[in-house]
């Protein structure tokens, strides 16, 4: 069984949908659950993790900077099939442990980002271990914590606010006249997830809307007009953040003018799309 702290944490996780207060408050977490390299029972731990594009997150086996591994580390190297929840999806990844530069090139990333990082790798003797956890493919629609599609709407908008929070206090602390690394990372990451996000109610969730309740279609149509812009504001992002000598003043003001339509945009979603996606009876 987790201890009592990290059991708190994830209680709460699940009853928010990846949303935790207290020390973790806007922090990237996930849960990770494990199979016990003795027992083979079933670990669930909350851990930090890195963005790093749409195939895969990272993780990083710090334990604080303790001699040993931590006891999830141990078990995936074990057994590499592992389950994540990251507060909207819940799936089955292949638990990758990164070596060599590509480990060296990774941690030196998330260092930039966080150097508490170095801290614990100072405290150590071990090479703080890099673990890419990429997701198994499945057959069907992901699989949700949710009562409802209309559950599932709020959750999935709420979890992209989470991330532009995120990345605007990251661009907080920020100082340099570069762009960070991971910054940069994280900032294409969300433009790959929106895009697809937005590709998906465009080819599925319209339709499927429009289908249960024709009167929608002028809304739905301002929607996918909404996505188009949108699509002008991610493209934006992108081309400054790629750019070589990319301004993180440059960048951070693209992701103010993003996070101001989108936050629009989604209010507005919210408002059309939940109560068409909700069971009668609610």
């Amino acid at each position: 069984m987790p201890n009592p702290f990290n059991q708190q944490i994830i209680d709460e996780f699940r009853a928010n949908h990846g949303r935790v207060g207290g020390p973790f408050e806007g922090e990237r977490l996930l849960l990770l659950t494990t199979t016990g390299a003795r027992t083979g029972a079933p670990h669930t731990t909350p851990v930090a993790y890195y963005p790093d594009g749409a195939e895969q997150v990272l993780v990083i086996a710090s334990a604080g900077g303790a001699p040993r591994h931590p006891d999830w580390y141990r078990n995936l190297v074990a057994d590499p099939r592992v389950k994540v929840e990251d507060g909207v999806f819940v799936y089955d990844a292949e638990a990758v442990v990164l070596e060599g530069a590509e480990r060296d090139r990774l941690f030196a990333r998330a260092v930039e980002a966080e150097p508490g990082w170095a801290e614990y790798q100072a405290k150590t003797e071990r090479v703080i271990p890099v673990v890419a956890l990429r997701a198994v493919p499945k057959d069907g629609p992901p699989t949700m914590a949710v009562r409802s599609p209309g559950e599932a709407v709020q959750v999935v908008h709420d979890a992209f606010r989470r991330e532009l929070a995120a990345i605007r206090t990251e661009f907080g602390r920020n100082q340099g006249t570069t762009l960070g690394a991971q910054l940069r990372v994280n900032c294409l990451t969300l433009c790959q997830g929106l895009t697809l996000h937005h590709t998906g109610e465009d080819t599925a969730l319209f339709p499927f809307v429009a289908g249960r309740d024709p009167s929608l279609a002028p809304a739905l149509e301002r929607l996918r007009r909404e996505h188009e812009e949108i699509a002008v504001l991610l493209d934006s992002l992108r081309r400054a953040v790629s750019a070589e000598d990319a301004d993180p003043a440059a960048v951070r003001s693209e992701v103010e003018r993003l996070t101001a339509e989108l936050e629009a945009h989604l209010t507005y979603e919210e408002e059309v799309l939940i109560p068409a996606l909700e069971p009668a009876s609610a």
